[in-house]
């Protein structure tokens, strides 16, 4: 017979919003563990095992889950049956209990109780269901809620860091929010507090959660969740975990020329080599997610951060979409493009700025197209003759608009290509690569 886990919902406050139901089923199983012992109605649990040791040494939030999950199966393999007491309702926001019910190790019986909602709803004088309402945990504030516009009642919000890290998830001012904490005990409290001053004036604790009337995160949900995922693995992963922006450096590099190639092999026409494209551009995203996420641990920067600073730069860079500027031709885009970056940097010369360290063809061609942008055609210095004359190639590709280090690369390939078939063909005729090349 499968091991059985009795889930007790202990209600949101004091022992006295017990429902019989829950209290009949802590006296029936002698063994007894509780989520937390900092629950008003923990007492009501007696001779429990707490998991609270969990809280206080597990790294992420879902080892706390994953923890909580095995030593209830573990314990119930060794009983029988045993009881597992939650605040609350054992169905509303707890991410322990949807994680027991679907572990093959046990079967879950639950025992309904009333929710922290059924006292939110009161507090707050609002029809969840009329006013079409949305819980959301708010340790996954940004996941959860990304494309959410509210209403949205916010739980979990039990440390300065989460309400930081909800705060900080969207660039809209939303105004005053309503902090509920510790519904349905004698200190209940229920205030407005600026958006701005969330996670300065609010003194979190385990019952505290945040009405939002309305919202707007601005991070897409697969972007936040794939952000949550780079943390995980420097919290979880000894590579992941050892990794600096040095040391990735020469993997940001391998993934840029890994998604150049997969441009080059595309076949527009036929619609293929998509798919391939998007993984490389996946394995290129992961790069730039994985050095904000470093930054954000250093306290420099967050991936909204770029966000927000490509968003601005781009906007300031095109005056002629945002700001009534003419520029009816690419030339013209250039031109300003070029006039607005030397302004914002500072810069004496337009020259200024080209990377050092870029590939020579490259930095060739973008010295030629700064100095056509201001409509001076490059001329190349004939003392070197050879950079002369690649000089001059270079200027070649600009004006005929080929990228001539995709060009060379594309030459390259179709010459290795050639190459390889020549030495087939020549291992199987038992001849010299030679011959079969100038045939």
């Amino acid at each position: 017979m499968t091991p059985t886990v009795v889930v007790v919902g202990l209600g949101p406050a004091g022992p006295d919003l017990l429902t019989t139901a829950a209290v009949e089923a802590i006296a029936s199983v002698p063994r007894r563990y509780l989520r937390t012992t900092r629950h008003s109605a923990a007492t009501a649990v007696p001779d429990a095992v707490s998991f609270d040791a969990i809280y206080d040494t597990a790294s992420t939030i879902e080892d706390v889950y994953a923890g909580i999950v095995d030593a209830l199966a573990e314990a119930a393999a060794e009983h029988g049956t045993v009881l597992y007491a939650v605040p609350g309702s054992p169905l509303v926001a707890e991410r322990a209990v949807e994680l027991l019910r679907a572990d093959d190790r046990v079967t879950v019986r639950l025992v309904p109780a009333l929710s922290f909602l059924d006292l939110a709803w009161a507090a707050l004088g609002v029809d969840p269901v009329a006013e079409g309402v949305r819980v959301v945990d708010g340790r996954r504030f940004a996941v959860e809620a990304a494309g959410e516009r509210g209403p949205l009642l916010v739980a979990q919000c039990d440390t300065r860091q989460v309400l930081s890290d909800i705060k900080l998830s969207t660039d809209d001012d939303l105004g005053d929010v309503t902090v509920l904490q510790r519904l349905g005990l004698p200190d209940q409290s229920v205030t407005t507090v600026a958006w701005a001053d969330l996670d300065r004036e609010v003194e979190p604790d385990h019952l505290t959660s945040i009405w939002l009337p309305a919202s707007a995160p601005p991070v897409a949900r697969e972007v936040a969740r794939f952000g949550e995922l780079v943390r995980t693995l420097r919290a979880r992963c000894p590579w992941d975990r050892e990794q600096t922006h040095s040391t990735l450096t020469r993997h940001l590099l391998e993934e840029t020329y890994e998604v150049l190639e997969a441009i080059e092999a595309l076949d527009v026409e036929a619609g293929e080599g998509f798919e391939h494209l998007e993984e490389e551009l996946g394995d290129l995203l992961f790069q730039v997610v994985f050095h904000a996420t470093l930054a954000a641990e250093e306290g420099h920067f967050t991936l909204a951060d770029v966000a927000r600073g490509i968003h601005d730069k781009l906007v300031h860079r095109h005056p002629h979409v945002f700001a009534g500027v003419q520029a009816d031709t690419p030339a013209e885009v250039v031109t300003n493009w070029e006039q607005i970056k030397r302004a914002e940097k500072g810069r004496a010369s337009i020259m200024d700025g080209i990377g050092e360290g870029l590939p020579s063809l490259l930095y060739a061609h973008k010295v030629q197209r700064k100095a056509a942008s201001v409509g001076l055609d490059p001329v190349a210095d004939d003392q070197d003759r050879l950079g002369a004359a690649l000089f001059a190639l270079v200027d070649e590709c600009r004006r005929a608009k080929v990228d001539p280090e995709a060009a060379l690369r594309a030459t390259a390939g179709r010459y290795r290509d050639r190459f390889r078939s020549a030495e087939s063909q020549a291992a199987e005729r038992g001849v010299d690569i030679s011959e079969v090349w100038a045939g």
